[in-house]
C-alpha cells in the first residue's frame, strides 16, 4: 500500500509545526509559565515591571516563532515548489524538484498531530510536516500507514 500527496508549505503550516514543537518542550513550557507567574505577580504586588516582563515572556515566543516560520518559508529554496510525499511499506520518500530523499520507518523518531497537521519526526528536531488540508481524502490512509509501521509508543496521532 502507498499514499502520495503534494504539500505546498506556507507560513501558517510551518508556524503550526513550530508552535507544537516549541510548546511541548521544557523550555517552551517554562517560558510561558514564567510569563504567567510574572503577570500574577503584578496583580499580587502591583509592580508594573512584573506586568511588562510577563507580557514580554508570554507574547515574545509566539511572535518570534511566526517571524521565523515566515522567514524559513520565504528563504528556503525547498519550499519554493510543492513537496511530493510518498508513504509506502518501506518508509517516506520526499521529492522536491529533481531531488529525492527517502527514509525507512525504522529511522523515524515519532509521529504526532496537531489540529492542522500530522508531523513525523525524523529526529528530535527535523520532521516531515503533512498538513491535513494537503492530504485531503488520503489523510486516513496516511495515518493508518504511519501507525502500522511505527512502534505504537512512538505514535500520538488523534
Amino acid at each position: 500500500m502507498s499514499v502520495e500527496f503534494d504539500v505546498k508549505m506556507t507560513t501558517g503550516k510551518m508556524y503550526d509545526y513550530m508552535l507544537r514543537h516549541t510548546f511541548t518542550s521544557f523550555a517552551g513550557i517554562v517560558g510561558e509559565l514564567l510569563g504567567i507567574v510574572l503577570v500574577i505577580g503584578f496583580f499580587a504586588y502591583g509592580q508594573w515591571l512584573y506586568l511588562l516582563a510577563g507580557i514580554v515572556c508570554v507574547f515574545y515566543q509566539p511572535v518570534a516563532l511566526y517571524l521565523r516560520a515566515r522567514r524559513q518559508v520565504r528563504t528556503n529554496a525547498v519550499f519554493s515548489s510543492p513537496l511530493h510525499y510518498r508513504l509506502d511499506d518501506t518508509g517516506i520518500t520526499v521529492t522536491s524538484g529533481d531531488d529525492t530523499d527517502s527514509m525507512g520507518w525504522d529511522k523515524m523518531y515519532k509521529a504526532v498531530s496537531t489540529s492542522r497537521s500530522v508531523i513525523v519526526y525524523t529526529n528530535r528536531i527535523n520532521a516531515c510536516i503533512f498538513p491535513k488540508d494537503d492530504m485531503g481524502d488520503k489523510k486516513d490512509a496516511a495515518i493508518a500507514l504511519i501507525s502500522s509501521h511505527m512502534d505504537p509508543k512512538q505514535v500520538n496521532i488523534r
